[in-house]
């Protein structure tokens, strides 16, 4: 009896376990689990401890509130200039209404990925080939937009897609690397021309300011000339009639007469020997044929002009 009684207890406690495993439950933060009573949706669950009611309530789904990143498979694109490109992104989504996610759609995961594919391929199907690489931002953008309002039943929140590689045929990659060198060297010779009017242009600045500078001196220079030229002549013409006023007073006295009488000897004989030397033949005045003559009539001279001038 006290056996059974034991094996009864036994039963009893491993019943209460299992009762107790089926009915606490104890959900992880960012987390939700979905609860169906007798196969209907009954409750979500959210982080935290909870009863359920054993073997009436059942947890049919878990669910993730974290942000989930999803691999979007590499996929062929036709472009609107009809090329081939190979293209792949990655796909960030966010479960919001988590019985949405569990009811509205079988596999949510496999259902954001086919829709990204398919915006891709109608967004790429819009541009040309090269705004296919300038226009990352806004074939991310259309792609969001279009599976946005797609999985908004589903409740999930699409937050960014990214194109993670794009891929154009090997044919493509060559031609655009022609015209990306031709291009290239397009720039270098504008440069290279623009680079040359340039030096032109300072080189004929250059001429042009060293020819004024030049001209300018040589003004100056004139200028500098004509004043000393000016300057000069007038102190020879100060001088000589400083000279000329000195010998005026000179001349009023009977010393300066001497003195004149004498150089005026001196110069005659001087340029009558010059004469003779020049030529055998000679013709001269009677008066004038010897110094004392020519000395007096010239001392003559002299004294009717202080004379008048007196």
């Amino acid at each position: 009896m006290h056996l059974e009684a034991i094996v009864g207890l036994g039963l009893l406690a491993f019943f209460v376990i299992i009762v107790l495993a089926k009915s606490a439950v104890v959900v992880p933060n960012q987390s939700a689990y979905i609860v169906e009573r007798l196969g209907k949706f009954h409750q979500v669950l959210y982080a935290g401890f909870h009863i359920l009611v054993p073997f009436i309530d059942v947890i049919a789904y878990r669910r993730s509130l974290k942000e989930q990143v999803l691999d979007v498979p590499k996929q062929t694109c036709i472009t609107r200039d009809n090329v081939s490109v190979d293209i792949d992104g990655v796909l960030y989504l966010q479960i919001i209404v988590p019985e949405k996610s569990a009811y509205g759609i079988s596999d949510f995961e496999w259902g954001a990925i086919q829709l990204a594919q398919t915006s891709l391929r109608s967004v790429i199907g819009k541009l040309e080939l090269d705004r296919t690489f300038e226009e990352r931002n806004r074939i991310n953008q259309d792609v969001i937009e279009a599976l946005d309002s797609a999985t908004s039943p589903w409740g999930v929140k699409v937050l960014r897609y990214e194109i993670r590689d794009i891929t154009p045929p090997s044919t493509v990659m060559q031609a655009m690397e022609k015209q990306m060198r031709a291009e290239r060297e397009k720039r270098a010779a504008i440069a290279q021309s623009e680079g040359e009017m340039q030096s032109k242009i300072n080189l004929a600045e250059g001429e042009k300011q060293a020819a004024i500078a030049k001209s300018e001196g040589e003004k100056q220079a004139l200028i500098n000339n004509a004043e000393g030229e000016a300057e000069q002549i007038r102190m020879v013409a100060q001088a000589t009639a400083q000279g000329l006023k000195v010998i005026g007073e000179q001349m009023s006295t009977g010393e300066g007469i001497s003195a004149a009488q004498l150089r005026l000897a001196e110069a005659y004989i001087e340029q009558f020997g010059h004469l003779a030397k020049a030529a055998n033949t000679l013709i001269i005045p009677q008066t004038l044929s010897d110094a004392g003559s020519v000395v007096a009539a010239l001392t003559k001279i002299i004294k009717k002009d202080e004379g008048l001038n007196r």
